[in-house]
């Protein structure tokens, strides 16, 4: 309580207000009515109802009323509330070292992987003010300008590693050179340089110590290594080697290090296991610190914590006797207007510690792309969510809503991989105008128009095909038709010869019979057994010319079924047709997977274009080593 105060103490002077209202209402206390000043009292005893006194009217409960409304008026408060009152000038950079030592065991599981960590506690702790990245091996290329979105930065640590660059050493005069020209261009006389390092050669002291004397930059140093060293363990599970065969156990020299900060103005912290190595570097030193006490009194005063708005409540039940005369109604906006603004916040548990987007990459990179899709904040990480999960439609939606080149390439591949190749193609086109030297862009677009050539050709053959196929059908029709004519004429001409058959021998057999009946009257009994037996003969032939008849419209329908099925080179054909469709169908399978999709690749391939522009302007390169 010893910071006990008023904020507003001048709301004191209210307290004279105050004791002028009691008198007043001590005063219409002593009168009953407003005739009793005008009345003699002995007149207003006769005149006026009400002779008996009123109870005296107690002034002890507005007296507490007021004194609580003035008090809370004046703003008591004795604690500070946590405010920003020194905004940050200075820009910062963050080098992070990229060589293969990164890959030593000394640390667990290694060093690359600390050091990242690392790296997002000093972003952390870095939440104010302007902050760019760079990585270097033998050379340096930039991963995100100076921003004050550190979150974007937090999700491009995991794709940086000693893979993607394109060229081995070590050379951090390419960083360091690289980090002042990101500062000036971005209008920083001064800035702070986080450099996290395993260690430098010792033809690279000189020259980074004449860069310290160049540049007015601070120069914070984190060694990240032992010097006891271990060997590089690689991603395979090799083991690295120099050119002798020997294994490569690089050593981290403290020594050099704290002499290169000690020059460049900074810190230089060994990494710890807490956060003690990243509060040492970004404490600023005296000289800067009292420039920064100079900025706070220039900027923003002391915020307190007010407890007037806690004395109103107070008054809420010594108010509640005045509502039913309506005399504190009109009086409740003005408690209104001292109640202070408060800020809502919405908490969970994993939100102590990761942000949405950070959860988001760790789902992603554990290849929970649904999960990650919904937590991510970043519209772009959200549709490669999408896309990695085959929710293409989503992942469209996601990339539309950009038009850099880098969301339009992901347009096409997702164009790519819903089989809409001209609109594929026309996003290509479209990250190209923007970024002509984006290869992967370039890569996919040739490999859409040979999957569109072969799909056309395809097409072509299916159409020759069937128009092949339909002529066979109506020249094996036309086949059918003839076929089918030829047995209707042979069938009527063997049933013509059939009937003649029957005409000749029903006409023998009349003949016959009339010869028998001439001759019925001399044989007798004998004529009309002979009869008999020849009726039944005829009877006979025609049951055989019958079944000669059924047999033949037998083998008739069996011929159409026959014809109505597939011939031998139909069934070749089609399943020659059906196994060209397979084929065709894998190999546009096989182009479709060869579309890039590597949410790292684009890194990886720009720091190779500019690395070679690099080199064609003869820039110089570092220590050449392997690691």
């Amino acid at each position: 309580m010893a910071d006990f105060h008023f904020i507003r103490p001048w709301a004191l002077l209210a307290f004279f207000a105050l004791f002028f209202v009691l008198w007043l209402l001590k005063r219409m206390s002593i009168a009953h009515s407003g005739w009793q000043q005008f009345l003699p009292g002995h007149l207003a005893k006769v005149l006026i109802n009400g002779m008996q006194k009123s109870k005296p009217l107690s002034l002890t409960l507005p007296f507490i009323i007021g004194t609580l409304g003035i008090v809370a008026l004046a703003g008591p408060t004795w604690q500070k509330l946590p405010q920003p009152v020194y905004q940050v000038e200075r820009g910062s950079v963050l080098i992070m070292d990229m060589s293969y030592s990164m890959y030593s065991t000394d640390l667990a599981p290694n060093r690359l992987t600390r050091s990242r960590y690392k790296a997002s506690d000093l972003l952390d702790s870095l939440n104010e003010g302007e902050i760019g990245l760079i990585a270097y091996a033998g050379d340096a290329f930039t991963i995100s300008p100076l921003t004050e979105d550190i979150n974007n930065i937090k999700l491009l640590l995991p794709a940086i590693s000693p893979e993607i660059m394109p060229e081995l050493g070590s050379n951090p005069l390419a960083a360091l050179t690289l980090a002042h020209e990101m500062l000036s261009n971005a209008g920083h006389l001064e800035g702070d340089i986080y450099w996290f390092t395993d260690g430098i050669d010792f033809e690279d002291i000189e020259d980074i110590n004449d860069w310290s004397r160049s540049f007015p930059h601070r120069l914070n140093i984190l060694g990240v290594g032992s010097g006891e060293g271990a060997p590089i363990t690689l991603p395979s599970g090799e083991l690295m080697k120099d050119d002798s065969g020997a294994i490569v156990v690089p050593r981290t020299n403290e020594k050099r290090l704290y002499g290169l900060a000690s020059k460049g103005r900074g810190t230089y912290r060994t990494i710890t296991n807490d956060n003690t190595d990243i509060n040492a570097l970004i404490t600023l030193k005296p000289g800067m610190e009292s420039e920064k006490e100079e900025g706070e009194s220039q900027n923003l005063g002391d915020q307190w914590q007010e407890a007037g708005p806690y004395l109103l409540l107070l008054l809420l039940p010594l108010l509640l006797g005045y509502f039913r005369r309506g005399t504190v109604v009109a009086l409740l906006p003005l408690t209104l207007l001292l109640m202070p603004e408060q800020q809502a916040y919405a908490l969970e548990w994993q939100d102590l510690w990761k942000t949405k987007d950070q959860q988001a990459q760790q789902q992603f990179n554990q290849q929970n792309y649904s999960q990650a899709a919904k937590n991510f904040q970043d519209p772009l990480w959200q549709g490669s969510a999408h896309y990695k999960a085959g929710d293409y439609e989503k992942a469209l939606a996601a990339f539309e809503k950009f038009n850099s080149a880098d969301a339009l390439y992901n347009k096409g591949n997702t164009l790519a991989k819903m089989q809409k190749f001209d609109e594929a193609l026309k996003a290509y086109d479209q990250a190209l105008e923007k970024d002509p030297e984006l290869i992967d862009a370039q890569k996919n677009k040739q490999l859409i128009e040979e999957l569109k050539k072969q799909q056309q050709q395809q097409q072509q053959n299916q159409d020759q095909q069937n128009q092949d196929q339909e002529n066979q059908e109506q020249e094996q029709e036309g086949q059918d038709s003839q076929q089918q004519q030829q047995q209707g004429q042979d069938q009527e001409s063997q049933q013509q010869n059939d009937e003649q058959q029957q005409s000749d021998q029903q006409q023998g057999q009349q003949s016959e019979q009339e010869k028998q009946q001439q001759e019925q009257n001399d044989q007798g009994q004998d004529q009309e057994s002979e009869q008999e037996k020849q009726e039944q003969q005829s009877q006979a032939e025609q049951e055989q010319a019958e079944r000669e008849k059924a047999e033949q419209e037998a083998k008739q329908q069996e011929a159409e079924q026959q014809q109505g099925e597939e011939t031998p080179e139909q069934q070749q054909a089609r399943l020659a047709q059906e196994k060209a469709d397979q084929e065709t169908e894998q190999k546009h399978q096989q182009l479709l997977n060869k579309v890039t999709d590597d949410p790292y690749l684009l890194l990886r391939n720009k720091m190779q274009i500019e690395y070679q522009k690099r080199r064609q302007n003869g820039t110089p390169a570092g220590v050449k080593k392997k690691w």
